[in-house]
């Protein structure tokens, strides 16, 4: 079995896979303090917990974007199964072609996503992540990875707007009774829920103008299903396409020394 770690800036996603198969996911939130032990034991105990033994596990891929916690899991991951560890990183055999100014400072989680999305769904595509960011990213119709946009995500853009004012508190993201909001808590519901559709439509419309042509419009993350429900730009969502990416690159390299 592969176990797949995709660390963000606020929560870790964890896949296991028997072949193709994705047999297991967790989410838990992300630590940077988090020792190496700590790594550890946070990882076999949720495995344990759910009847998966360590000597199950015949690889590992990770794509990170917290430096501090890749550093754990490179150390840590040879001695959670047996197998190659993979780690997304420049240099990392991924089968798609950059075509940015600079390759090296695109995420991880980025190019995995765009993998995912040209061997699940089609091309063009467009992927819209919803995590800390929402970051919108690009396959061409010849499979080339072509950048992307990224805007604040949703919990921390309402956050800002919380932090930076007196009178407004936080509020859960669940959809108001009306867009006219009829106090503050739903005003802020209205605004946060449906505007951040707007946005995902916006940015949606215009790099498919770009692409022309039919294209293909995925979302995944955490608060896809909050969101997408509001949006009329997407056509799915694969919630567990970053997973689905790591697994693809991993039996990619395996193989090599």
């Amino acid at each position: 079995m592969l176990l797949a770690i995709d660390v963000g800036n606020t929560q870790v996603a964890l896949g296991m896979f028997n072949g193709e198969d994705l047999i297991g996911h967790w989410r838990i939130s992300t630590d940077p303090d988090a020792t190496i032990d700590e790594v550890r034991w946070q990882l076999t105990g949720i495995l344990g917990a759910d009847g998966f033994a360590q000597s199950d596990i015949r690889g590992v891929a990770i794509s990170s974007v917290v430096p501090a916690i890749t550093a754990s899991l490179r150390r840590v991951a040879p001695h959670i199964g047996s197998g190659d560890v993979v780690v997304v990183e420049p240099g990392t055999r991924t089968g798609m072609s950059i075509d940015i100014d600079n390759p090296r400072e695109v995420g991880a989680d980025r190019i995995v996503n765009a993998v995912a999305a040209r061997e699940r769904h089609g091309l063009p595509a467009i992927v819209v992540d919803f995590g800390t960011s929402t970051n919108f990213d690009v396959v061409g119709k010849d499979g080339a990875y072509l950048g992307g946009s990224i805007a604040p995500g949703l919990a921390i853009a309402t956050n800002a707007l919380v932090s930076g004012t007196a009178a407004l508190r936080r509020v859960e993201f669940e959809e108001p009774r009306s867009v006219i909001g009829k106090g503050t808590v739903e005003a802020i519901q209205s605004g946060a829920l449906y505007g951040h559709a707007g946005l995902v439509d916006g940015i949606m419309e215009r790099i498919a103008a770009e692409l022309g042509g039919d294209v293909k419009r995925i979302a995944t993350g955490g608060l896809a299903p909050t969101i997408v429900p509001h949006c009329s730009s997407v056509d799915l969502i694969d919630p567990y396409l970053t997973l689905e990416g790591l697994r693809i690159i991993h039996d990619l390299n395996r193989d090599q020394p």
